[in-house]
Formats: C-alpha cells, sequence, structure tokens
C-alpha cells in the first residue's frame, strides 16, 4: 500500500487549501487516515485523523474549527481542508495509516510523502 500526498502550495495568511491523500489500495491496517505536520525545527505533530468506516474524525486541539478532515471511500482518498490559514501552519504535511486511533496518534504503520505548505504573511 502506497500513500500519495498532494495539494500543498503557497498560499496568503487567511487563505485556504485542500489536501488530498490517496491510497493506493486498502489494507487491513489503514482503518484510519490521518494527518502530520512538521514544521522546520520543530517536532512532527499530529493534526488529525478520520476511520474508513463510518468517518469519525479526530483533532489535534489547536486545529478544531479550522481543519476538516473528510473521506472519500469510492476513491481511497482523504482529505484535509485547511482555512483560515496563518503563517505558523506552514510546514511539511504527510498522511499515514494505521490500525486504530491510538496507534495513529503515536506511531503510524505507513506513512506518505510530505507535502509542503507554505503560508505568507
Amino acid at each position: 500500500v502506497q500513500l500519495q500526498a498532494s495539494g500543498g502550495g503557497l498560499v496568503q495568511a487567511g487563505g485556504s487549501l485542500r489536501l488530498s491523500c490517496a491510497a493506493s489500495r486498502r489494507a487491513v491496517f489503514d482503518s484510519v487516515m490521518g494527518w502530520f505536520r512538521q514544521a522546520p525545527g520543530k517536532e512532527r505533530e499530529f493534526v488529525a485523523a478520520i476511520t474508513w468506516n463510518g468517518g469519525t474524525a479526530y483533532y489535534a486541539d489547536s486545529m478544531k474549527g479550522r481543519f476538516t478532515i473528510s473521506k472519500d471511500n469510492d476513491k481511497n482518498t482523504v482529505f484535509l481542508q485547511m482555512n483560515s490559514l496563518k503563517p505558523e501552519d506552514t510546514a511539511a504535511y504527510y498522511c499515514a495509516a494505521a490500525r486504530t486511533i491510538t496507534i495513529i496518534k503515536t506511531a503510524p504503520e505507513l506513512w506518505g510523502q510530505g507535502t509542503l505548505v507554505t503560508v505568507s504573511s
């Protein structure tokens, strides 16, 4: 299984971007899909996750309200809609997969490549 992230780019503060993460196929260990980000000089942090079955969404407290995670089961794709972007949202965003929400928050079992988001002030 491979995860392909896309949608990053340069945006002005206050703008929006939608990231996509397409899974090459479904597998037993990707019941939950999520997004992480890593800003320059900082540790990678959890952003949001969603279950394929039921679509239950989870967010880091600091992301609630501005970021929305969603999915398209038919396309094996997960999206991250980011609104009201701030310069501090600048980071490489990575998608990931795991069996459970607990696992994906601590040790995702599969990673996609990053897509860079740059927010200018």
